[in-house]
Order: structure tokens, then sequence, then C-alpha cells
């Protein structure tokens, strides 16, 4: 393990949109936010496994914009200790990982750092915590390791490490002849055949001093943008947040581009632990345990004649009759089907919805904030009808709008409803009328979510015509 004085600091990356994933996965709540396995999510699981293998309490870099959702899941299990660092933007992993390493470094630079992505699943994390202690001898002794899985297929969504001589002195663990590209269907074929070609699972181990130093070698930009960045950043609430200037001038690089495919330190240990980026729907099926003919369902499924296939049904009864290796997926406002063979196209057909501008492409109906949620139900011409839910305890900020006219029906729990001067409590099957441009805020004072139905009536409805006086959260 590690020596007393070298903690092991598990950092985990939060950034990614899981486009490939879509439409359950999407840029407003990805994929790592999804209990996509287990009653737990993605992120959850990662963070649970990073403290049970780590002796320093991890850090998780993420997005400005999921800062309350990571929060939340974080106190869902228990876990109060993490350090939250946000990216006013995303800028790839290579400024993520340095930020990282920048604040560890702030008290003790020799700390190893185990480098992994939010989203990824793990078959056996006892074999993980074996791999892992190897990969932490080779960054010791000054090397960046990673952790190479023993191919199952030709996969051309995943880069490959071709390995070289053994490292002196540390069995399991080898030096990185090279780095491959994600490559196409027949050179996937060809690298299969060589046992010394593995996936790269772009989970990394090494000290924070060593990664620095390369950066700083490699990618100086990105060193001093970050730097700046870490070194400016701002206390808010449970977070902190990284400069957003400087950090938005840093390069946008990956930190296999950035450092892992040009350093001459580069290391490798083969994992045994079972590993998937879950990266597209067929990952997924791959993982999930299956019927008698091969099909994965989620919801309320009816299958006929069908083989092979992935169906996820959200809210909706779905049927599918006849068919062989496809996916099909059903949510409240979108529905893709798709070969499994085909599934890492559903990034560029996310891409061609951006392009039209469809706002299902990166948003759900369904918007997460930190004291709730709130999903439209109804749209018109000049109402709009929403189903919104504040947790117990909690309140939006104090605002007017100077465009709609808002009525609120609650249908479960009690709401506080200030209008201007007054404080009313409205309870089940009551109601409250908030004309055009009075100042007013709801908040849930009970112990049970509050739950109303709010009708909006004017010319413009859209989410900026809010004015806010007073916010808990700067949201």
């Amino acid at each position: 393990m590690v020596h007393k004085n070298t903690p092991l600091i598990p950092v985990i990356l939060s950034g990614g949109a899981g486009s490939r994933l879509w439409p359950v996965s999407r840029k407003s709540f990805p994929k790592q936010f999804w209990p996509l396995l287990s009653s737990k999510t993605l992120l959850q699981e990662t963070i649970l496994r990073g403290i049970a293998g780590g002796t320093a309490s991890p850090i998780i870099v993420g997005s400005a914009d999921h800062r309350f959702i990571i929060a939340e899941q974080l106190r869902a299990i228990g876990e109060q200790s993490a350090r939250i660092l946000l990216e006013p933007e995303g800028r790839n992993s290579a400024p993520a990982v340095t930020a990282a390493a920048l604040l560890i470094a702030e008290e003790n630079p020799h700390a190893v750092m185990w480098i992994m992505a939010a989203d990824a699943a793990i078959q056996n994390e006892k074999a993980l915590l074996g791999d892992l202690n190897i990969a932490i001898q080779a960054a010791l002794a000054g090397h960046i390791v990673t952790f190479g899985i023993k191919p199952t297929r030709p996969e051309t969504g995943y880069g490959y490490i071709h390995c070289g001589a053994p490292l002196t002195g540390i069995e399991g663990a080898y030096h990185v002849e090279k780095f491959l590209e994600k490559p196409q269907i027949d050179r996937a074929k060809e690298l299969v055949q060589d046992e010394r070609n593995l996936w790269n699972s772009g989970m990394f181990v090494v000290q924070a001093r060593v990664l620095l130093e390369e950066i700083a070698h490699f990618e100086p930009k990105v060193y001093t943008c970050v730097q700046e960045a870490v070194a400016c950043r701002l206390r808010d609430i449970d977070f902190e947040r990284l400069a957003e200037e400087p950090f938005k001038q840093s390069p946008d690089i990956s930190i296999d581009y950035a450092v892992a495919e040009r350093t001459r330190l580069a290391a490798v240990v083969l994992g045994r632990f079972g590993w998937s980026d879950i990266g597209n729907w067929d990952a997924l099926w791959e993982l999930m345990p299956k019927d008698i003919h091969g099909n994965v369902v989620t919801g309320e499924v009816f299958l006929d004649r069908a083989r092979d296939c992935y169906v996820y049904a959200e809210n909706c009864i779905t049927t599918v009759i006849g068919v062989e290796n496809i996916i099909v997926v059903v949510t409240n406002d979108a529905v893709m089907v798709v070969q499994r063979d085909c599934a890492q196209a559903v990034k560029t057909m996310v891409s061609r919805l951006i392009e039209k501008g469809h706002i299902e492409a990166e948003q759900h109906n369904k918007i997460y904030r930190p004291w709730g949620f709130y999903e439209s139900l109804i749209h018109g011409d000049r109402f709009q009808v929403k189903r919104i839910v504040v947790k117990p305890g909690q309140k939006l900020s104090l605002q007017k709008h100077f465009h709609r006219a808002e009525h609120w029906v609650v249908v479960e729990g009690t709401a506080l409803v200030t209008r201007e001067t007054e404080h009313i409590i409205v309870r089940e099957n009551e109601s409250v009328y908030l004309p055009l441009g009075v100042l007013h805020r709801l908040e849930n004072p009970g112990r049970i979510p509050l739950t109303l139905i709010e009708v909006q009536s004017g010319p413009y409805l859209g989410e900026d015509d809010i004015i806010r006086i007073e916010d808990d959260y700067s949201t």
C-alpha cells in the first residue's frame, strides 16, 4: 500500500456528456448521474470505489452546471468530506486533471493521484484493489501508470496500448511501447490478435508532482492557465470554483494527448477487474443480466419473438415484436431505435439534432435545481403547465416576471408563498394567484416534498424572464 506519508487521493472526473447514451444521457443530466447498473448512480459507485481504495478524501472535478446534482448524490451516500472542484466550462481532461494535481500539490506534491472517470463500470473490485497496489508501486517509482484491459472483441470505441518490457522490480507492470488511436474495424481485428495490445482504460495513477512536471513540459499553456485558475479559485458553499477567465484560456486537450502519449514515463498494469466505459447502449447491453433470449429490459416492456435486444422504457408502455439485435430507448420526450452494431453512431445523430436546434438533444424535460426540480407538462402559444417539486426546507429565489402571470395549485405537501408583503400558507387542493410583475417566492416549510402544478400565462414564457432579487443558490 501507499507509504503512510504518501496519501492516495481518488480524483474523479465528472464532466462528460455521454451523448452516445442519448436520449437518457444528455448534457443537462449525463450518464454518470443515472443508476444504469444498480440502485446507485455511476458517480456514486465510482466515489464509493475510490473511498474503498484511497487513503484520503476524494476530489470530484465537474461542471458548475452540475454542482448541485453532484452534491446531492454525495449526500445520498453519506459522503461529506469530498472536495468538489468546479470547471466554469469543459476544457477536456488535461486541464481538469491539472487543476486537481495543483490542488493536491498545495498540501503534498508527493501524494499519489488515482484518476478515474465517473462513468465506468468495474465488475471485480477486489481484483481492482490488487492491481491498484501494483500501479501505486510504479507511481512511487516515478511512472505515469494506466490500466490496460485485455480485449474481448475488436472494439472501435477504445484506444489501445501496446505493452513493452516489464518494469524492473515491479511484477505486473510494463513500459508502454506506444498508444494507438481508436481504430477502424479492420485494424481493430488485427490489434486483438496480439496479446500485447490492451484497451486503454483511461484510468491513471501518478504522483501529483510528476504529472505537473510533465504538463508543464509538454503543455505549458495548460499549466500556466490552470495554475492561475486554481490560485484565484473562489469558495462557494460546498464548492471550489476555478477562476473563469484563466481556465477558459487553457487549451482544450485530453490528458492522453497532452501527456500519456508523449511522456517517457508511461507504464501500464494489466487490469484483471473487468472494465467498461459504458460508452454506448451496446456496451450497457453486454454488462446487464439477460433473459433466456438474450434480452435486457428496463421499465414496462413487453416482448414477442425478440432476441438479443436492449429495451429501455421511461414511464411508457413499450412493445417490441419480431426483431433481433436492436436497441430501443423511450423517454418522455424522445424515442431512439438503433441496431446494436451501430450504437456508436448515436453521437452523430445527437450532433444532427443540435444543428437543427432541437433542445431535446441536450436538455431533459425534467430540470434539476438545488431545491428540487421542475418539468413542463403542456406548452401552448400563450400558456404553459409545469410540475414543480420542492424538497423539505428548501425555497426558490425571491423573483418577479415581466411577461407572465402564474397560478399555483398545491397537490402534495404545504407551501409557504411570499407575495409582495404577504406570507401565505397554501395546503393541498388550495391555490394562489401571482399577477404579472408581482414579487414572489415559494418555500417548503414541511417535512415531505412539496408538489404543485404551475400554470403560466402571458406572451413570453421563457426561463430568462426571471428577475431574481434574492437567491440562496446563485442559480
